[in-house]
């Protein structure tokens, strides 16, 4: 049997792990190197980034979400149709129709919530100097590197929350980048709070068009989003991953019988 080539969509998906983890690594280098010269305070914003070297690359990651967030108000032929089917040009009705069957409302709460309690632990540590705007930066660029690893390989999400079959049926797919930023609109910066809005308002616009087009959302009624119409198996290294678990907890099965 010959194996299937990875689609543009799943390698753009590990370009942009690539470089995320690139930045995070740059970003908390740079952190560790301002510690090492201020051992003895908390590093506020200013400070972080009184180097001129060191602003540079926050502007250069903020032009580059900037970019990403934007790029997503607008249909694309290579970002995944998890965060294009809300665009009526990949909407393809499925015969007979029927009524859209809509993911829990409670599921989709539930990770409202959970995302909350998460980030209210690190907004408690931040108001209380317990850590500064530098891991706080950090926080957001490790969210940006796990947001690529929950389409490539494990989302809890879906997993544990939404049960959706597959990243292309996600209910909550452009979450992203508002779950992404939420530790940053915290730092009382025009950078931070700007991308922040920017995230909320690609949010704000999914939430509307879920609401007055919900039938573009589903599986039920969107032709596009069955299997059989998926060019970018994003779903791919996942099935492995879990067929690769199963394998692993049978074998130890064996040997404790």
């Amino acid at each position: 049997m010959k194996r299937s080539n990875i689609s543009k969509t799943t390698t753009y998906h590990y370009i942009k792990l690539a470089w995320r983890s690139l930045l995070l690594l740059t970003v908390l280098i740079v952190y560790i190197v301002n510690k090492v010269q201020y051992p003895q305070s908390d590093l506020s914003f200013e400070k972080f980034t009184s180097n001129a070297y060191v602003m540079a690359i926050l502007i250069a990651i903020w032009a580059i979400f900037v970019i990403e967030i934007l790029l997503r108000f607008f249909p694309s032929k290579i970002e995944s149709m998890g965060c294009q089917k809300q665009f009526k040009r990949n909407y393809i009705p499925k015969e007979p129709e029927v009524s859209p069957n809509k993911q829990s409302g409670w599921r989709t709460f539930a990770v409202f919530a959970a995302w909350i309690a998460l980030n209210a632990i690190f907004v408690t540590l931040y108001f209380t100097h317990i850590i500064d705007s530098g891991i706080m930066i950090i926080i957001s660029l490790f969210y940006s590197v796990c947001d690529m690893i929950c389409i490539l390989f494990f989302c809890p999400f879906q997993t544990w929350f939404m049960k959706n079959r597959c990243c292309v049926s996600c209910r909550i797919y452009n979450w992203d980048f508002a779950m992404m930023f939420t530790p940053v609109v915290f730092i009382n910066n025009a950078f931070c709070i700007s991308i922040f809005a920017l995230a909320v308002l690609l949010l704000l616009e999914w939430e509307i068009l879920y609401r007055k087009f919900p039938e573009r959302f589903c599986r039920n009624t969107n032709e596009t989003l069955s299997c059989a119409n998926c060019k970018e198996k994003l779903c791919k290294h996942k099935k492995q991953l879990q067929s690769f678990i199963k394998k692993i907890n049978i074998v130890e099965k064996r040997k404790n019988q």
